[in-house]
């Protein structure tokens, strides 16, 4: 019976996009992380009669034919990446992006990752690190005699050098854009790392045209809305049990089936 293998899809499907939704739910204080939305697609069909086949001799057509479909199928699971809110830490090295864009992290194997997290602090040489130490692109380093640090909206970074009057630049910071960001590859540690579907990275100073501007002492927080995702929850929950009944019923059908004598 189809309704069997129909339903065992749809049950599936319902499943996975459970599973996106806890990971969103899991991450709602994750500084800088883009909610998640699965999206789906019915599979395929069985055409029991095609439309259009000819139905007679004087070659009248069938009109609408007869098509059984099979089930469903994840069709994606794509990230949005609407700006989140603004969250005050008063921590002189947290930074975070109001706009577009991505800061650039140099990784362990030498390559660039991006992210939203701009929860930065100091290496041990003074350099601006992410939470796991890596340096952020292109490399910034503060002075040990420093008092303070400002980053402007543009991303210069200057330091207040004990004895002097005046700031000294130290560095720029700078973010990149994307023309397809749900394109680009979560690697965890809110890291992403550019695909032939995001496209290259465009970088410049924060500010251009077209990127965001940077908050001294602020952290972009998630993205998810409790209340939305666990109304979305509920829908796949009651999805989820409505495929099931539909295996149940199935079952009952091919039990009476089995009884009948002949």
């Amino acid at each position: 019976m189809r309704a069997l293998r129909t339903a065992a899809s749809g049950m599936a499907a319902q499943q996975l996009n459970v599973e996106v939704i806890s990971n969103n739910i899991a991450n709602m204080n994750t500084v800088g992380y883009k909610r998640q939305r699965a999206e789906f697609q019915d599979l395929m069909y069985q055409n029991v009669e095609r439309m259009g086949a000819q139905s007679s001799s004087a070659g009248t057509v069938v009109p609408t034919g007869i098509q059984v479909g099979l089930g469903v199928k994840a069709g994606s699971v794509y990230r949005i990446t609407e700006q989140g809110t603004p969250g005050r830490t008063d921590n002189q090295y947290d930074v975070a992006i109001d706009g577009h864009g991505y800061f650039q992290v140099t990784l362990p194997s030498g390559e660039i990752g991006y992210t939203r997290a701009g929860n930065f602090s100091l290496s041990p040489e003074g350099t601006i690190v992410t939470e796991d130490g890596y340096a952020v692109e292109p490399a910034i380093t503060i002075p040990q005699n420093a008092v303070d640090v400002i980053i402007s909206k543009t991303g210069e970074v200057s330091a207040k050098i004990d004895g002097q009057v005046d700031p000294q630049v130290v560095g720029q910071l700078e973010i990149a854009n994307f023309f397809n960001e749900a394109g680009l590859e979560a690697i965890g540690d809110n890291l992403l790392m550019e695909t032939a579907a995001s496209g290259p990275a465009n970088v410049a100073a924060p500010g251009e045209p077209g990127f965001g501007q940077l908050l001294q002492g602020y952290t972009e927080s998630s993205n998810v809305d409790a209340v939305s995702e666990i109304s979305a929850l509920i829908v796949a929950q009651r999805a989820y049990e409505m495929n099931s009944k539909v295996i149940s019923t199935a079952d009952d059908m091919m039990s009476v089936t089995s009884q009948v004598k002949s």
